[in-house]
């Protein structure tokens, strides 16, 4: 019984804060120890806690003593593999093509001489953009800025036009290198606009119009082409000025909620220290090699996929990139047959719905949970292999369908359901590791076990950190009782806010600890759950942060909206709202749609309910609300949350976890008609 599971890949999202990581077992069976994780979280002090890999009180800061910065880390994989194959690329029905690693190098030095030849200074407060979709020529131009101590800042698409220019701006970035005409447009107008002064140059990686130089030149911007630049001999080659440790390597700018956007700024120490910390995590189950692929298609703007390519170059492996259309991605998985995957939780979902969207009659049903509950059996007894029974008649092709040879499956951006994760430890024959971090402390922070098949926590602190839980007296999360919020310290860590010290007072305290505005538990195992936010923010299953009081504040302005609770999870893709109608507009707003009754027949209208949400939707649409920040259902309620009856605080606020737990059933049904 094939279930046709390749629809998954329709869905791409953006990466942060929690991470799964699916291995493969090396042979056809693995059989693994009890899980390490019950003694992993030892204290050291003031209550912080530390991997128990670590050997004693120091924290990890590279894997390889010969590649403690980016820089190294690809200068060993060019040594490791004896100048093996590097990066992929294909045209649809064509193989893939492969870049040496000598080959990126070489035209690394070229493309960062060019750089400097044009003015640009060798030092890590130079900052360059990089605007493109995943493609080898963003790790050349990676590269090319790491080769001389240059900094990276990624730019892409979602963030808007408002916050490139001010991306831009802020890190005084004089050269953009992107990849479509339809980018350097945008740019332009910014300039044009004067919006930009400071901007001077772009280099297109792709073919672009001639009328475009002339376009640039009328406000002062040079448009030049990479593939010019990268082969260029007019320049000599510069004598090479690596960067050291402490340098900064790559802004990331995150997508605020609510005003600019923030520039994490990370070493190279930063970014090498968490690679390191994951891999140490689970050597004992695997160990990245020369052989080993890895396909690149979440976005390389984000530090999840940064860190992956990370541990892949330090091995000497391959990365082939998808052909930039995410509907192509099964082809090039066929194609690619990579050993190393990362993914997002969104499209694991998709897989397991599609999975049990396939077993329609009660006969596949039983038997496919016949075929789960034998798999996950084994799974629970250290058994992790993909040569049962059960594969070969029901999971083998959903294996198939990745491309046959994932030994490595890594997932991020949000956590995963259990039901989802036992499913995929059942069926994919894989090791699975859950972990939790954000971008302010590289990627990883937190990682479980080879052998712990434990769900519902993401495991203990990685060797490149320690973590500690602080008292949220207002939410009632006190340390003593192992409860509060999630701060973290290591080499992982990063600097700071660039040029904004009121943020990264917030976000760092004054003796070093990073406050991630997580509430977390430590649980008797000695494990970390993640189990509140501190602020009113949370994420969609794409990685997608929403600050709900800034929706309400938009919706409320619908004349039949009284009040609204926006609500969404990070086990969830879209937004509903409990909205409770005007009682004065309602009657006259029911009237022009043919509907009359009492408040609560109206309620039940769904003439009425759509045309709210109708206007709803205009409000936001005209509020500059994105897509994901628009309600997709909601639910009428006909009585108004109040103080006496406990969903309003004294000073009027919503009081959002009673609202949930009241309108638990509510929203369970808006998530189910939404499928």
């Amino acid at each position: 019984m094939y279930l046709d599971c390749l629809a998954f890949f329709e869905l791409m999202c953006d990466s942060k804060c929690y991470f799964i990581v699916l291995v493969s077992s090396l042979s056809k069976q693995s059989n693994f120890s009890s899980p390490l994780c019950f003694s992993m979280c030892p204290h050291i002090q003031d209550g912080a806690r530390k991997s128990v890999l670590q050997e004693d009180d120091n924290l990890v800061s590279y894997y390889n003593d010969d590649a403690r910065t980016l820089y190294e880390v690809f200068q060993r994989g060019l040594q490791v593999s004896g100048n093996g194959p590097c990066l992929g690329y294909r045209k649809t029905g064509k193989p893939y093509q492969w870049l040496k690693y000598k080959q990126v190098s070489d035209r690394a030095k070229h493309l960062g001489s060019g750089l400097i030849h044009r003015g640009l200074k060798p030092k890590p407060d130079t900052f360059i953009g990089i605007f493109a979709q995943n493609r080898p020529e963003w790790i050349i131009s990676e590269q090319a800025c790491y080769t001389y101590s240059m900094v990276v800042v990624p730019l892409y698409d979602t963030l808007g036009p408002e916050s490139l220019t001010f991306i831009i701006k802020r890190a005084d970035i004089s050269t953009v290198l992107c990849d479509k005409q339809n980018k350097a447009e945008i740019l332009l107008e910014n300039c044009e606009k004067g919006e930009t002064p400071g901007l001077k140059t772009i280099i297109l990686m792709d073919a672009f119009d001639t009328e475009l130089i002339a376009r640039g030149k009328k406000c002062n911007v040079d448009i030049l082409s990479l593939q010019e630049e990268q082969y260029s001999k007019i320049y000599f080659i510069i004598p090479l000025q690596p960067p050291k440790p402490e340098d900064l390597s790559i802004i990331c700018f995150t997508s605020g909620t609510t005003g600019d956007p923030k520039g994490a700024m990370l070493t190279h120490e930063n970014v090498v220290a968490d690679a390191a910390g994951v891999i140490k995590t689970f050597e004992s189950s695997v160990v990245p090699n020369i052989q080993d692929v890895s396909i690149s298609f979440l976005p390389l703007a984000h530090m999840f996929e940064r860190v992956v390519q990370t541990v892949i170059y330090g091995a000497g492996g391959k990365v082939g990139f998808f052909q930039g259309d995410i509907k192509l991605l099964p082809d090039d998985m066929k194609n690619l047959k990579p050993t190393i995957f990362p993914v997002v939780p969104r499209l694991l979902n998709r897989v397991y719905d599609k999975v049990l969207s396939g077993a329609q009659t009660p006969f596949k049903k039983w038997l496919l949970n016949l075929a789960i509950d034998r798999k996950y059996a084994e799974v629970k007894q250290g058994i992790v292999r993909k040569d049962s029974i059960w594969d070969k008649l029901i999971f083998h092709k959903v294996q198939e369908s990745l491309g046959g040879r994932v030994r490595v499956m890594v997932t991020g951006a949000a956590p995963i359901s259990p039901a989802v994760l036992n499913f995929l430890r059942a069926s994919l024959g894989c090791q699975i590791f859950e972990a939790y971090g954000q971008t302010e402390c590289t990627a990883a922070c937190s990682f479980t076990m080879p052998g712990d098949v434990t769900p519902g926590h993401v495991g203990a602190p990685v060797t490149c950190n320690i973590v500690k839980l602080v008292d949220v007296e207002e939410m009632n999360y006190f340390s003593s009782n192992g409860e509060g919020e999630v701060c973290i310290k290591g080499k992982n860590v990063f600097v700071g806010y660039l040029k904004d010290p009121e943020k990264t007072a917030e976000a760092l305290d004054k003796d070093g600890w990073l406050h991630t505005g997580d509430i977390g538990k430590w649980l008797p195992s000695g494990v970390l759950k993640i189990i509140d936010r501190k602020k009113n923010i949370f994420k969609l299953a794409q990685g997608e942060y929403i600050a709900p009081e800034k929706i309400e504040n938009v919706y409320i302005r619908s004349a039949p909206v009284a009040q609204v609770f926006v609500h969404g999870d990070s086990l969830q893709a879209s937004l509903v709202a409990i909205v409770v109608p005007d009682a004065e507009v309602m009657p006259s707003f029911a009237a022009k749609l043919g509907v009359q009754g009492s408040m609560e027949e109206l309620c039940k209208s769904q003439a009425i309910k759509k045309a709210i949400l109708s206007d709803m939707v205009k409000l936001g649409r005209e509020a500059g609300l994105k897509s994901f920040e628009q309600v997709k259902d909601l639910y009428l309620h006909p009585e108004q949350f109040t103080i006496e009856n406990g969903l309003l605080t004294p000073t009027l606020k919503a009081k959002r976890a009673e609202l949930k737990m009241l309108f638990q059933l509510q929203i369970d049904s808006l998530y189910t008609n939404l499928q």
